[in-house]
């Protein structure tokens, strides 16, 4: 029962901040196979992350989120940007390339959680793994249509985390905000792909 308010009050949030954000304006063409694909690769990552988040709320009565938002500015857990998929004039190279930085900040902070418990641990692998296919795919994409910027960026700080809690604390706000980030990349992404 808390899972599932939890995982209401998760996507009630994110939907706020998805209606909240400025409407969508013209945008340039992408191949409709790679958007489809990246629409796609959104959903399975969504899963993947409540997933993770739903272990943790029942293997460590880690549920509320909200309550751990101040421990996260401390532990240094960033938030990333997609500013540019959700202004009203969609550049469609720099939402790539938020999108992109987004999904390898959150394979960062992904891999700072290694050795969080025995029992989140095979989630947390596969919630890496597809975030790496899917930072990737955008990649590869960007570089075959000449969008890719000249390097790719660098990292942000590894979290330090000093006990088990704190990990395991900082796994819940990071499969947080990564299914905010990942609401907005889907409405971006959904917008690009209609004709």
């Amino acid at each position: 029962m808390k899972l599932t308010a939890l995982l209401l009050l998760l996507g009630h949030s994110a939907l706020w901040t998805v209606q909240e954000a400025s409407p969508l304006g013209a945008a340039g063409s992408l191949p409709q196979s790679f958007l489809l694909k990246c629409l796609e690769q959104v959903r399975k990552i969504q899963v993947d992350g409540a997933l993770l988040q739903e272990k943790l709320c029942t293997t460590h009565k880690l549920c509320h989120p909200e309550e751990l938002l101040l421990l996260g500015h401390s532990l240094g857990i960033s938030q990333a940007p997609l500013g540019s998929c959700s202004s009203q004039d969609l550049e469609v190279t720099s939402c790539l390339s938020q999108l992109h930085s987004g999904l390898l900040l959150y394979q960062h902070l992904l891999q700072a959680l290694a050795g969080i418990s025995p029992e989140v641990s095979p989630t947390l692998d596969l919630l890496k793994l597809d975030i790496v296919d899917f930072a990737a795919y955008i990649w590869q994409q960007m570089e075959d249509l000449a969008m890719a910027p000249s390097r790719q960026p660098s990292r942000n700080p590894t979290p330090t985390f000093s006990s088990a809690f704190q990990r395991r604390a900082g796994g819940v706000l990071v499969a947080s905000n990564l299914r905010s980030f990942l609401e907005l990349a889907y409405r971006a992404l959904r917008y690009l792909a209609s004709p």
